[in-house]
């Protein structure tokens, strides 16, 4: 057997390939977090229960209603990002000339309602939902085995990721938030809707974390844990990239997904704090994070 670095090859790439995994997730959470930061100045702690009510609708459409995978993509999304824009509108929207500290308390608040009631309705244990039948199976490379649907969700998560930044960074579209977060008043002048682009944007940062959700549902089962778990880690990435920073974001998320994956390999004890650890040094060495503008 072929080995890299006294390391099987198999056992190397797998562990690659699961980092990849990891990093797609990572990198989708924080580009929404990096979205409603950046353009709203909000901390959206409630970002993880909407990743999980992603995951939930897309089952809840399977089991009642007899709607599959590829309609989910679509339907969970919409569904959660209008969610999104009523909480917006009912309760953000009240506390944008607060401290951003008023925002993070509401917004914790309600991912802690939001999964207990889904804890008390379906219990800690974690709910099958089936990969489509279309994406089952995989490839074998010879150097290892790439399951479908795990090509699927990095090359999807990249598409979505690299289209949100061109969206935001390249468009006229764009252009507008950006002006609106520094100088509303000057771009509302020009006859646009401000606290409706800003209503609409936390939607659809809030649909990225639905999206994510749902891909995520037939690899890690679907349960009211699932955010909570991973939202503390998608912090880490967002700060280590920059907090607003939409590249920083899509950059730091598949790049420390990888990082987690070979510390797997090669110092297992680790992988649970390397990102952490990452993310103390990048706040000493660059405050602003790593693609994150120095003040």
């Amino acid at each position: 057997m072929t080995e890299i670095f006294g390391v099987p090859t198999q056992a190397l790439f797998g562990q690659l390939l699961i980092g990849l995994i990891n990093g797609s997730f990572y990198a989708l959470l924080s580009l929404g977090l990096a979205v409603i930061f950046g353009l709203l100045n909000i901390i959206n702690f409630a970002h993880g229960a909407q990743y999980m009510l992603g995951a939930f609708t897309a089952y809840l459409l399977l089991n009642k209603l007899g709607i599959g995978y590829w309609w989910s993509l679509l339907i969970a999304p919409i569904v959660v990002g209008a969610s999104g824009v009523v909480i917006e509108r009912l309760m953000l929207s009240k506390l944008y000339q607060l401290d951003h500290l008023y925002g993070l308390l509401l917004t914790f608040g309600l991912a802690l309602v939001i999964q207990g009631l889904f804890r008390n309705e379906f219990g800690s244990s974690g709910q099958p939902y089936a990969i489509p039948g279309q994406l089952a199976g995989g490839q074998n490379l010879g150097f290892m085995f790439l399951p479908n649907y795990r090509a699927w969700i990095i090359v999807a998560s990249l598409v979505v990721c690299l289209g949100t930044w061109y969206l935001i960074e390249r468009t006229q579209l764009g252009s507008y938030l950006r002006a609106a977060t520094e100088n509303p008043q000057l771009v509302q002048a020009f006859g646009i809707n401000v606290p409706r682009m800003i209503t609409l944007t936390y939607g659809f940062g809030v649909g990225l974390a639905a999206l994510a959700g749902v891909m995520a549902a037939p690899v890690y089962q679907v349960s009211p844990q699932m955010g909570g778990d991973l939202i503390i880690v998608v912090f880490a990435v967002v700060v280590i990239g920059g907090m607003g920073s939409i590249m920083g974001a899509i950059v730091t998320g598949f790049g420390l997904g990888l990082i987690e994956g070979l510390t797997k390999v090669f110092y297992p004890e680790a992988s649970s704090t390397v990102i952490f650890v990452i993310m103390a040094i990048v706040l000493l060495v660059r405050p602003a994070g790593l693609f994150g503008a120095q003040k």
